[in-house]
């Protein structure tokens, strides 16, 4: 296995049934035996490569998973129908009644609203810290806590997590750091830098075509075939499997993720550098400006660059919204929830993708309303966006 992810993907050639250059697409919910006795071992796990029914695995499923695991350098991997479908399940296969998270405060809506709202009724709780306070992380730990989880490129403030340092405090007290690397993908290998598991939400910068949302946890053998269990594993109980059909796609966008991530890249860190110069307020990892710029240059991947998430102040919810609304109807992207799309995509956070964490919560953790997050597309001309962009921002007066 090479030492760069681009290559571990690369590197994976799957024939298809009849030679194919792609690998057929096994669409079957259930599979034949031609033993009864296999079918036993199958469902006991001892049987390998046979398949049992779709929602245990597929063949099109185990093609991606390879491929993800390849690309962050596990053992193995394991795919969701979505970014919570893979989330979720690894909390509920480490964590049960009375066990306790230490999660970063910043983190996407979904995973925010899940920890808070729904995992108490299980009796699961989580003390939500500042990640990039060490000192924090650590003193929220107790004898009942099973896990650290944090966001390698916290959403949607891009605070970064140090994840060398995160990792020596979970092996410190014998529990998992479980990362979602969903904004950086092949930025960061959060594997290299001593985390236990490592989820994506497939349906951003993975996938790239905003066509279907997707999911996947990358970690040990031991660990994954925990989550597959027939008896007692989460993915396999609680029902969160991909389509074949869906698989195979994200599989096929996956082979050009590397060429994406650096133009993605390219294009943020030039706007951002460009909108600094204007006077705004701007936050990007790649800016000297950016709190944890020299720490993410000591973790990423630095052919990737610093990724394509931006944000940008302009000071009111009111602003953001006609700001959005106009960059809309001069075609510069959509105001649309999610990210990773070849068209810029703009929200406010605040009452979008992080609407599910309380005000008083949000301006404590520095989110303010005027806050717009892009995610920046694939544009050829990055100069004549910039330029358009710059146009509608002082059509709003949110530039002189």
């Amino acid at each position: 296995m090479s030492n760069k992810p681009a290559n571990n993907i690369q590197d994976l050639q799957y024939f298809g049934e009849f030679g194919g250059v792609n690998p057929s697409i096994s669409d079957s919910a259930t599979y034949t035996f031609l033993h009864a006795k296999t079918m036993l071992d199958t469902f006991e796990g001892h049987a390998e490569g046979c398949y049992l029914y779709s929602r245990h695995t597929s063949p099109s499923n185990l093609y991606l998973s390879k491929a993800l695991a390849a690309m962050e350098f596990t053992e193995t991997a394991n795919v969701a129908a979505s970014g919570m479908g893979a989330i979720t399940s690894v909390f509920l296969q480490v964590c049960g009644a009375g066990d306790h998270i230490v999660s970063g405060r910043t983190i996407y809506g979904g995973s925010y609203a899940f920890l808070k709202n729904f995992a108490p009724k299980l009796n699961i709780t989580t003390s939500f810290v500042d990640i990039t306070s060490l000192e924090k992380v650590e003193a929220a730990i107790t004898p009942s806590t099973k896990m650290i989880y944090c966001e390698a490129i916290s959403n949607p403030l891009l605070e970064i997590a140090n994840l060398k340092e995160l990792s020596k405090i979970a092996k410190k007290h014998n529990i998992l750091l479980v990362v979602d690397n969903t904004f950086s993908p092949l930025l960061i290998s959060p594997q290299k830098l001593g985390a236990d598991i490592t989820i994506h939400s497939l349906t951003k910068f993975i996938n790239g075509t905003n066509d279907t949302v997707g999911g996947v946890v990358c970690g040990t053998q031991q660990f994954i075939d925990s989550l597959r269990s027939v008896n007692d594993g989460a993915a396999m109980l609680l029902g969160p499997v991909m389509d074949s059909l869906r698989a195979s796609s994200i599989l096929k966008n996956l082979r050009t993720l590397h060429i994406r991530m650096k133009k993605h890249s390219e294009n943020a860190q030039y706007l951002s550098e460009k909108f600094e110069q204007d006077g705004l307020k701007v936050v990007y990892p790649g800016l000297k400006s950016h709190k944890n710029h020299e720490l993410f240059k000591t973790m990423y991947n630095e052919e990737y660059g610093f990724g394509g998430m931006m944000t940008v102040d302009v000071g009111t919810l009111e602003k953001a919204n006609e700001l959005m609304e106009l960059m809309q109807h001069e075609n510069l992207g959509y105001l649309a929830v999610s990210l990773g799309f070849y068209k810029t995509l703009f929200s406010a956070p605040g009452t979008s993708t992080s609407s599910e964490i309380p005000m008083e919560e949000q301006k404590q953790m520095g989110l303010s309303n005027g806050i717009v997050r892009f995610s920046i597309g694939l544009d050829n001309d990055i100069e004549r966006t910039y330029r358009a962009m710059r146009r509608c921002m002082t059509k709003v007066g949110v530039l002189k």
